[in-house]
């Protein structure tokens, strides 16, 4: 766990980050109806940059705030595109020069150095599927080949004459707005290279839509019924796998958290949720059909638990695994006393009851032949 001190620099950077990305909003609401820069920076401003200074702080506001929420899951691109985003929001700032711009310089400059010392927290890498590097792809390859299209033809459209009209019709037309003021003439090449741009631009972005938004709502649907994701199954790999949930599953689960990776699969929905709420991972099925444990990664899985409170069910759950994994070791926890050969005969490699050891470690203490306390204790460290 790291210090107490490093955590709180790393949610200070996060913190006022987020500041600045609002401040950056809000100061470009301000400045929209703008047509010129005022300040230090004015006489070094393109005319270019000054008309469209009033936008540009609302936008690079947005870019800040998603930034700020990569940086809340400590990514490392988010740290890269914070670094980069916080001079231009301090520049802009100077070059807005008004009594709100002045909080965002401050607070820019303060940030930088804050979000540089942490480089260290901000570690994990944004984990894209190749569906969604296809659609970031596709998305781009589309812009590319409209703008330098439309570039390229502009002698043929009415309305393009310059790098950014050929951007702009790119978009309006990709996104299907289309507002009208950027046509094609008669030629036939213009009017059917609208059309291709219509069409991928319609495929390009259902594509990215999809992509980015589908594992956002199937993340959230599992959290909220107490499920894993396909994305988290996929990752499985050398971990245990807990069949079923009980009174004798708890305390297992707790030496599990932090030792080695493990899945619960359970019937029971609300247990599922529960544990889901506790960063555990669970698939919410039964443990004795053969479709969850595949799901669960059985072939690759190091051991098996099944430790409920029904010996029929756990027998039930070990059949099912040894007949997909007949190398795996399978630890299984009785009930009753008369179910351990059962259990064994099941496919368990071990099976322990409970209420056996403890009904022996109980009669040791009061006979007072051992130590029972002694010897729990030694149990549980080993």
């Amino acid at each position: 766990m790291a210090p107490r001190g490093t955590l709180l620099r790393t949610r200070a950077a996060v913190v006022t980050t987020t500041i600045v990305a609002l401040l950056s909003f809000g100061t470009g609401i301000l400045k929209i109806g703008a047509t010129d820069v005022q300040g230090p920076l004015a006489p070094h401003v393109p005319t270019a940059v000054a008309q469209t200074a009033g936008f540009t702080g609302a936008l690079t506001g947005f870019l800040m705030l998603g930034s700020a929420l990569g940086l809340r899951r400590g990514l490392r691109v988010a740290w890269y595109s914070t670094v980069l985003l916080l001079p231009m929001t301090a520049l802009q700032g100077l070059a807005q020069s008004n009594v709100a711009s002045y909080p965002l310089v401050v607070l820019s400059l303060l940030s930088l150095p804050a979000v540089l010392i942490n480089y260290r927290r901000f570690d994990r890498h944004l984990d894209l599927s190749t569906a969604q590097l296809a659609a970031g792809a596709a998305l781009a390859g589309t812009l590319v080949y409209g703008t330098v299209g439309a570039y390229a033809l502009r002698a043929e459209f009415d309305g393009v004459n310059t790098l950014t009209d050929a951007i702009y019709y790119t978009i309006v037309t990709a996104s299907t707005v289309g507002y009208g003021d950027v046509v094609p003439s008669l030629s036939a090449r213009a009017r059917l290279f609208s059309m291709s741009v219509v069409l991928l631009g319609t495929v390009s972005f259902a594509l990215a839509l999809g992509s980015l938004l589908g594992p956002a709502i199937e993340a959230r649907l599992a959290h909220a019924l107490g499920t894993m994701t396909d994305r988290q199954l996929e990752l499985l790999e050398d971990h245990v796998v807990v069949l079923g949930y009980g009174d004798l599953t708890e305390p297992i689960i707790e030496e599990l958290q932090g030792a080695t990776p493990f899945v619960v699969v359970t019937t029971d929905t609300a247990a599922a949720a529960d544990l889901r709420n506790r960063d555990v991972d669970v698939l919410t099925a039964d443990p004795s059909d053969e479709d969850p444990l595949h799901q669960v990664g059985i072939a690759d899985a190091r051991a098996v638990v099944a430790a409920t409170n029904n010996d029929a069910d756990d027998a039930l759950a070990i059949l099912t695994a040894k007949s997909l994994n007949a190398d795996i070791r399978i630890v299984a926890a009785a009930t009753e006393r008369e179910n351990v050969d059962k259990l064994r005969r099941a496919g368990a490699d071990a099976v322990i009851s409970p209420a056996l050891i403890g009904g022996h470690l109980l009669v040791e203490s009061a006979l007072g032949d051992a130590d029972v306390e002694s010897l729990a204790d030694r149990l549980l460290e080993e």
